[in-house]
């Protein structure tokens, strides 16, 4: 059965953290593709600069262009809001029987899953992949036989950050690729 590393976030924006964190899954020889689904919104945060769905869309598939074994799910775009992470694992298992997906997860989100919608039936269903966030302080003891912490490379930004260093170009081109900095310069995006 063809497996499927999960990536799920709002990437507002993308950036090349994103980026790192799915070359490094699609290395593994366990996992064959990486999907970034894009979320409309968090249950856990606000909605203040959250771009629309078609914008952060047109970002992704600017930032993923010749990517090989990563892919584009835009499959929570339709559902009800708030949309919950069980709920999109379920429907992607009742569409795609024929593959197994694996949810890639920080480990800042780790330490909150208890909090989670259904997180039980998550780990009945799939394994979890657990990154290290080099921003976040959060630690998990959430041990289960389906739950693998791994090495993957500390990725130090965030979307947050980004946003709020719009005007240092140094910075931007560190961090995000060049497609989506022209994309958030021509369109005006996350200014005030």
């Amino acid at each position: 059965m063809k497996k499927i590393g999960l990536l799920f976030g709002t990437f507002n924006p993308i950036h090349k953290g994103h980026l790192q964190l799915a070359n490094y899954f699609v290395q593994r020889p366990e996992i064959e593709e990486v999907w970034f689904v894009i979320s409309p919104q968090s249950p856990f945060k606000t909605k203040e600069t959250l771009l629309d769905n078609q914008s952060r869309l047109e970002m992704v598939q600017c930032a993923l262009e010749g990517l090989k074994n990563v892919k584009i799910s835009t499959v929570e775009f339709n559902r009800a809001q708030p949309n919950y992470t069980s709920d999109t694992l379920a429907h992607l298992r009742e569409c795609h029987p024929d593959l197994e997906f694996i949810l890639l997860m920080g480990a800042d989100n780790m330490a909150r899953f208890s909090e989670w919608k259904n997180h039980q039936e998550i780990l009945q269903n799939h394994h979890i992949y657990v990154y290290p966030r080099a921003w976040s302080t959060a630690k998990s003891n959430v041990t289960h036989s389906k739950i693998h912490y791994v090495d993957a490379p500390m990725v130090g930004i965030s979307s947050t950050t980004l946003k709020n260093n719009l005007g240092d170009q140094k910075f931007l081109s560190q961090w995000l690729p060049s497609c989506v900095i022209a994309l958030i310069r021509k369109n005006n995006w996350y200014r005030s």
